[in-house]
């Protein structure tokens, strides 16, 4: 699945929710999927949190097949900024 599917597929749930902060997939040379402003991008910006992971990653952890804690400790997800804000992906998914 590619970033752009992805943000097609998480695009409507993001749209609704209430999730105020920004946060940022960074898939390396793939692209960034942004989420900012209750809209997804796929343009890079500043963001609260960035999340640097692979785009097989990140579609397994909006699939809900990656814990995102264990993928933090294990290193599938290296997490810079403030990870409150990643705390709050859940509401998103």
């Amino acid at each position: 699945m590619t970033l752009t599917e992805i943000a097609e597929m998480i695009r409507s749930g993001v749209g609704s929710s209430s999730f105020a902060d920004s946060l940022k997939f960074d898939c390396g040379d793939a692209g960034v999927l942004v989420i900012a402003d209750q809209t997804v991008s796929l343009l890079d910006r500043d963001t609260d949190v960035t999340l640097k992971m692979t785009t097989e990653n990140v579609e397994r952890l909006i699939k809900g097949k990656l814990n995102p804690v264990t993928a933090v400790m294990t290193g599938k997800i290296k997490l810079s900024g403030n990870p409150a804000v990643a705390m709050k992906l859940k509401e998103l998914l």
